[in-house]
Formats: C-alpha cells, structure tokens, sequence
C-alpha cells in the first residue's frame, strides 16, 4: 500500500493543495495515474449539510493509500484523514494489516490541522470499540471464556480484547472459590494461583472506560441458574447430598447440579469435631437438613437429624451433682470436659491461676471428677469444677 508524493516534502508542513498519486489506480479508466488533492474540512462543509464529526468522535473511511509514515483515509463528504506521527506509530501493528480500499475505523484528535487534514487514531479508535463491546457485552449479558492470565489476594486478572480486567475472588463460582477458613491471604493466594493457565467462563458486570476499570463475573449466569434450584428447597428440608470437599470449617454438599451447600463445623455433630477432614472425605454420601437460606448460599447440617443430647441430660443433671468428664479439649479459657456424649462444659483455668498449672493437672483424653456449677440444658450451657487434688 503506497501513495507517490509528487512533492517530496515532509508530511507535517504538506499544504492544502499538495497531491498525490495513488499507485495502481487510474483516472475515469484512462492510463493516466490517479492525482488526488485532498479537499479541506471546510470545503466540505460548504458542499453539505451533513453535520461534521466531533473530536472524540468514531468515524469510518476508506484507506487511499500511503507515504511516509503516514496513513490516507477518504471520510466524504468531510474530507482526508491522516495517521500520522505518534499516531502512526502507536498503531504500526493494526496498520500492518490494513490494505487500500479497506474500511477502517478511527478516531478524529483534530477536525482539521495546518495542512487541511482531519487528524485519526487508529489505535484509540481500537480501544474505544473495544470499550462499546464492552457495554454491549453487559445489556446482552454475553459469556465469555477467558484465560486466566494472573491471580493476586483479591482475585485474577483476565484479558479480553487486549483489555486487562478482574475477576474478583468474590464473583468466583463455589468450585473455584478460595476455600481458606481463616482468611489467611497467603493462602487465598496460593489457592487462586491453581486457576491461572486455565480458561473459565465468564461475564462482563462493569466497564469505565474512563478509569480503565473492566470487572468480571464467574457468578452471574450461574446464580440465575442457582435460584431457580433453590426455589424447590425450603428450611427443614432433609435431603441427601455429596460431599464436594472438606475444609477446616467444615464440609461442602453438592444437593444437586448447580447447588452445593456448607455444613459447618458446628453443625456437624453434636459432639466436639476438631477436624471435618477426618470424618468425611469427598463423595461421601450425607443426609443433611436445611437450616437458613439467605442470598443464594444454603446452610445445612447434620447434627439437626440427630437427637439433642442436651434435651436427655436436663433429666438426669442439676447443679451441684458430681459427675465424671473426659477432658476433650484446651482453650484460651481452660479445658472443656464432656460428661457424655454431646455435652461438655468448661472448666475455667481460673481455678489453676494459671493455664500451665491447669495442663500439669488435667490431661487430654483423661477422665477426671468434676462438680457441675452452672447448668442451663436449654442454652446448652455448663460449667464444671475440678473436685480432685490440684497439683
């Protein structure tokens, strides 16, 4: 693609009646090569009364030739456009591909310079199309596969159109979400990194083209899906589930296709759970009841179907009794001691004067006699006293 100047003078200070030969093309079919003068803006707009783009303003032309890091573009009835200077080189690549007598979009910078010319970007024109997809693509609420290109502690960061977005660890579908319990970052981080090189299916929920801020979705096809499952359960249902994972705070049921619900730690059992992994393991197959379902997340638990030993002990328990308790655990407040199955109650380290003290007496997984010195069954609550000799 060339244009022969027939005067070799540098484009910046080219006049307005400066013409040029366009290679390969001839006059109303005569041999004679075809001499183009381009027309000023404002001779146009004496011939019309089309109203004149805008700077800012995206507008297609056909692409009449080349010369000296310069790209023509025929925009009737306004003018000539030109790509020329910063403008030609920060679009080299695009324009490599282009040929005369394609139809190109660009964006205008200047409606006329001191040449005559209407000055284009090809490459903010590219953007901002890009950006107009972009809006498109969230009114029709296309879904996008992508390549995971990046993940830091927030999310990842995808690549559309040569445009960088992020997905946020929030806007992940449940399979993909960072299970952590603490929410250590390290370990979000080494969790969201397992994605990258992967391709995942997602939607474009925002895009501010001036901010640069392009933001996806992993959820929004899938939580539409999602609700309409869950319109078929309701809190005390009892269903069947598979395990899909377990964690530190408890463990993944997948109900069915496209719903999975949390059994947490604490409704595990009715009995102390130190660890969900070594009671479950995935594809297990559990019976469990639904607790709560509050904005598309369902809660459930196993130790609902399970009979409250809590509601036997208020029979055969009142304060003051002396009873016998295994030591199953140590906190921060001193030592917890079930006196059966499912009911336990503290044994505070105030009693030692000191957490040292309260360890060289009791022993994990030893049974001890203790006197009950608060009991409410309804609350689930007890409180017990060492009744041996403290060491």
């Amino acid at each position: 693609m060339k244009v022969a100047d027939k005067h070799p003078v540098q484009l910046s200070h080219m006049k307005k009646d400066t013409a040029v030969v366009v290679e390969g093309a001839t006059a109303n079919g005569t041999d004679e090569p075809l001499v183009y003068r381009p027309e000023t803006l404002m001779e146009k707009m004496g011939a019309t009364i089309t109203t004149p783009p805008s700077v800012g303003d995206v507008i297609e032309g056909k692409v009449l030739g080349s010369a000296r890091a310069a790209v023509y573009v025929d925009l009737p009835p306004f003018g000539t456009g030109i790509i020329y200077g910063r403008e030609y080189i920060n679009a080299r690549d695009l324009i490599k591909k282009i040929n005369v007598g394609d139809i190109i979009a660009a964006k205008i910078i200047s409606n006329e310079n001191v040449d005559g010319y209407i000055e284009l970007s090809l490459k903010e024109a590219r953007t901002a199309l890009v950006w107009s997809e972009a809006e498109q693509a969230i009114k029709e609420k296309s879904v996008l596969e992508l390549l995971v290109k990046e993940a830091n502690r927030g999310g990842l960061i995808l690549e559309w159109q040569g445009l960088q977005g992020f997905l946020p660890a929030s806007q992940l579908k449940p399979e993909h979400y960072p299970r952590v319990s603490d929410g250590n970052k390290d370990r979000i981080l080494e969790e969201l990194k397992k994605l990258v090189g992967t391709r995942i299916s997602v939607s474009i929920i925002t895009a501010l083209p001036q901010e640069g801020k392009l933001i996806f979705s992993e959820k929004s096809q899938s939580e539409k899906e999602k609700e309409k499952i869950i319109e078929k359960y309701a809190v005390g249902d009892e269903v069947e589930g598979t395990v899909t994972g377990a964690v530190d705070f408890g463990i993944f049921v997948k109900l069915e296709e496209g719903l999975e619900g949390l059994v947490h730690i604490s409704e595990i059992d009715w009995a102390l759970v130190e660890d969900p992994r070594t009671r479950f393991k995935v594809a297990d197959k559990v019976r469990v009841r639904i607790i709560e379902i509050k904005e598309g997340k369902v809660s459930l638990s196993i130790k609902a179907l399970k009979e409250n030993p809590w509601g036997p002990a208020e029979k055969k328990y009142k304060k003051d009794d002396s009873v016998k308790g295994v030591v199953i655990k140590f906190n921060k407040h001193g030592a917890l001691a079930s006196i059966e199955e499912g009911v336990a109650g503290l044994v505070h380290v105030s009693e030692f004067g000191s957490e040292e003290k309260l360890r060289e007496t009791l022993e994990l997984g030893k049974t001890y006699d203790f006197k009950i010195t608060l009991f409410e069954p309804k609350e689930q609550r007890m409180t017990l006293s060492y009744a041996g000799t403290k060491k």
